[in-house]
């Protein structure tokens, strides 16, 4: 099926098949803001739990401390809740 008749979230989830992304990738990739990008990766990774593949989060982590216990996986936070760096890295997205 060519790309143009496929919609956003069938588009993003062959990207996720292909490699990890982060949603600013992807908002990028699709010409959307992050935000935006984030709710179809949620509703993505719902339509990838009712089928046979899994949907994987690498979660956000801090640069400077190496925290990753955040509470939101999907979300990237404002600042580390150890050492409160702002130095966060994406959480990255793929499907297997």
């Amino acid at each position: 099926m060519p790309d143009s008749s496929r919609t956003t979230r069938e588009r993003m989830a062959d990207r996720l098949r292909e490699r990890p992304h982060t949603a600013s990738e992807l908002a990028r990739e699709f010409e959307l803001r992050t935000a935006d990008a984030l709710t179809h990766v949620e509703h993505v990774a719902r339509s990838v739990d009712a089928g046979d593949e899994e949907f994987l989060v690498a979660p956000p982590e801090c640069a400077d401390c190496g925290f990753a216990g955040f509470d939101d996986l999907i979300n990237r936070p404002s600042r580390c809740v150890e050492c409160k760096s702002e130095a966060i890295e994406d959480p990255v997205f793929r499907i297997e």
